[in-house]
């Protein structure tokens, strides 16, 4: 692999649907590889489902050869704490696979995500989802809303990675 190729996998944690996004960069442009979701079973114990996940996901991280995985940080809403526990799980299980196979886990806030890619850190999935279409010129939106989170924290990461010489070139 040359130094200027890289590979990056996004992740949209959860305990019932994670989205997973890959994406290549070759030069300075990524280019999709792969997305899609991996679904649990929600009529299993918590501990089965996280271990369905770290299967699902271990499968994915084993198809390419990443160079990072970025994921959505860690948040929790004061209506919602049980989310943010459910979340923090998920989030667990996709790290300690990320750490088995030796490759770097970076954070992203979502607002950080958002503002970068739309320039408003409150933009609604379907601004996301157009902005992430037009940025890795698809048919169509990234969908289900999984997909394009998880492809948004990639797109994050690549632009967040790119040296500062390539940025002032555009």
């Amino acid at each position: 692999m040359s130094s200027k190729e890289a590979y990056y996998l996004g992740l949209d944690p959860g305990v019932a649907i994670t989205g997973y996004g890959a994406l290549r960069r070759f030069q300075s442009a990524p280019a999709l590889v792969e997305a899609g979701v991996i679904k649990i079973s929600r009529d299993q114990p918590l501990a089965h489902r996280l271990k369905e996940l770290y299967d699902g996901i271990s499968e994915v991280v084993r198809a390419y050869p990443l160079d990072a995985i970025a994921i959505e940080q860690l948040y929790s809403h004061y209506e919602r704490p049980r989310t943010a526990i459910l979340m923090g799980h998920a989030r667990g299980v996709l790290c300690r696979a990320a750490a088995e196979a030796g490759i770097d886990v970076h954070s992203y806030e979502s607002t950080k995500v958002k503002s970068l890619l739309t320039g408003n850190g409150r933009a609604p999935k379907d601004q996301m989802q157009r902005a992430i279409q037009m940025q890795l010129q698809l048919k169509s939106p990234p969908d289900p809303p999984d997909v394009a989170d998880a492809l948004a924290i990639a797109l994050c990461h690549h632009y967040s990675t790119r040296p500062i010489a390539q940025l002032l070139s555009k």
